[in-house]
């Protein structure tokens, strides 16, 4: 009978060991997980932008990203995450970025008429607007945290260069967003030698249902005169997003050597009768009619997409086609 004893509590002590071993073993298990989970949820970036006093917190790696700054997709695009966008607004895409027409992506309505309903069914990561979008911002951060990424005109590479590395930063792909500065920043070193070899002076407009307005230094398309350094034929033309209004008289007088206008009706996909408006016998008795530097820009890059890696580009290079 004791022999039994000894034997029944000798297994029962063995049994006992081995789950307390077990459990052991289950437990570290489950705090590796819990670190780990920790771990993902905490991998945040803070960012701070103007329209909020408070710091947003930014998920990295976003999986969902709801887009409604053109220049960001088009940095997206070219660091190669163009499968984190879920949506954005496919009323007006350029045709270099028309991969994002597809129907994979939820269209989020227009940049100034968002689909808010749309956008909240589809449980975003993250959202980024910029200033088409800025009267907006508090319905856009009760969805999801919300970036602010514009362009400050008197800033203009500055504030590039920001965005480009917060997107890089955001997508771990800083490196590679350093690397494509470095390549744009090569490029506007030499469109700069160009410009700075003529003495041509530049009129900046914008067309539009036969109205015209006019750009100058530290405005929208300021960049022209600001960064590439083409010298304005009119240095004192009111800083405005929607630029000075102006006349054909006013053209006539002002008389540049180029004129640059950015249809904004075939940018946006409206039938444009701009070219036809705008050569008009008034406008035909200035130099730049005269000596064909009549140049119309791509209004999808410069009006919709400018601040992205790959549309800055497309702009030093059409700019630089121009310089004779």
């Amino acid at each position: 009978m004791r022999k039994l004893l000894v034997i029944f509590f000798a297994i029962t002590f063995s049994l006992f060991l081995a789950a307390c071993s077990g459990g052991s073993n289950n437990d570290d298990a489950s705090e590796k997980n819990t670190d780990t989970n920790e771990e993902g949820s905490a991998e945040t970036i803070e960012v701070r932008h103007e329209l909020d006093s408070n710091v947003v917190e930014v998920p990295k790696n976003p999986e969902k990203v709801a887009v409604f700054d053109i220049g960001s997709l088009d940095t997206i695009a070219s660091l190669g995450e163009q499968d984190r966008v879920v949506g954005l607004p496919q009323a007006t895409i350029p045709a270099y970025l028309s991969e994002f027409t597809d129907e994979k992506y939820e269209n989020f309505g227009s940049l100034k008429e968002p689909d808010f309903e749309k956008i909240h069914a589809s449980n975003p990561d993250l959202i980024i607007i910029t200033g088409r979008q800025m009267e907006l911002y508090d319905q856009f951060k009760e969805i999801a945290p919300t970036i602010y990424l514009d362009i400050d005109t008197h800033n203009y590479l500055g504030s590039f260069e920001k965005n480009a590395t917060l997107l890089g930063e955001i997508f771990d792909k800083e490196d590679e967003v350093a690397s494509k500065l470095d390549e744009l920043n090569e490029q506007v070193d030499g469109i700069k030698e160009e410009v700075s070899k003529t003495d041509d002076t530049a009129l900046i407009v914008l067309g539009t249902e036969g109205k015209v307005s006019a750009y100058g230094p530290a405005s929208r398309f300021g960049i022209i005169h600001d960064v590439f350094g083409v010298t304005p034929a009119d240095a004192n033309i009111e800083e405005s997003t929607h630029g000075q209004s102006i006349t054909f008289e006013y053209i006539l007088e002002t008389n540049p050597d180029i004129i640059y206008v950015i249809d904004r009706d075939s940018a946006i996909g409206m039938e444009s009768s701009v070219k036809e408006s705008f050569e008009n016998d008034i406008v035909q008795k200035t130099d730049a009619y005269q000596n064909d530097r009549i140049l119309y820009l791509d209004g999808e890059i410069w009006y919709l997409a400018g601040g992205g890696l790959q549309s800055l580009s497309m702009m030093i290079d059409e700019i630089s086609e121009t310089i004779k």
